[in-house]
């Protein structure tokens, strides 16, 4: 059993789904991460714009259409993760890789408020149990960084595995 198990009595207690993201999730989004850039800013890439900037309507539109472009090339796919019927955050399979790769990486994150209730936890259960499942991939791949416990911690109790250390890989918070 690989990643994406999450433990019955977890899973039993929370009302979490994932959904296709939609284009009225846009609203919600930016006031999510707006609010908690003090917490998003320092684990996720680089934005080249102020953060609320990157967080305005117009940039939603962009990304919306960026995150559906590559779902119809069948690169990626954005899900809406959602507790109790609303919009608590993003998950995403990316670089989805078909044939004898069958590899994607996996993304996410939940608004504070939706924080120290599993529900991180069970996205991702969800999330990778999907690319197994219903997209045939084989292997699913988290970066993660290691400082950022919390999501070490959502990553371990859904079985991934920690395999290696890049160094530079990602452009964060301002530095490589």
């Amino acid at each position: 059993q690989g990643p994406g198990a999450v433990p019955d009595s977890a899973a039993a207690e929370l009302p979490v789904r994932l959904r296709e993201l939609r284009r009225s999730d846009g609203a919600a989004w930016r006031a999510f991460r707006i609010a908690d850039e003090h917490l998003l800013r320092p684990v996720e890439p680089t934005v080249a714009t102020s953060w609320e900037e990157a967080h305005s309507p117009k940039m939603w539109r962009q990304t919306y259409r960026g995150l559906k472009f590559a779902e119809r090339q069948g690169i990626a796919m954005s899900l809406a993760i959602e507790v109790a019927g609303e919009f608590a955050g993003q998950l995403t399979l990316g670089n989805m890789q078909y044939g004898t790769i069958g590899n994607c990486w996996i993304g996410y994150w939940v608004h504070s408020a939706a924080w120290n209730g599993g529900v991180a936890t069970a996205a991702v259960a969800l999330g990778v149990d999907h690319a197994f499942r219903d997209v045939g991939l084989h292997r699913v791949e988290a970066t993660v960084m290691e400082t950022n416990a919390p999501s070490r911690r959502v990553l371990a109790t859904c079985g991934f595995r920690e395999e290696g250390r890049l160094e530079r890989n990602l452009h964060i918070d301002g530095r490589w």
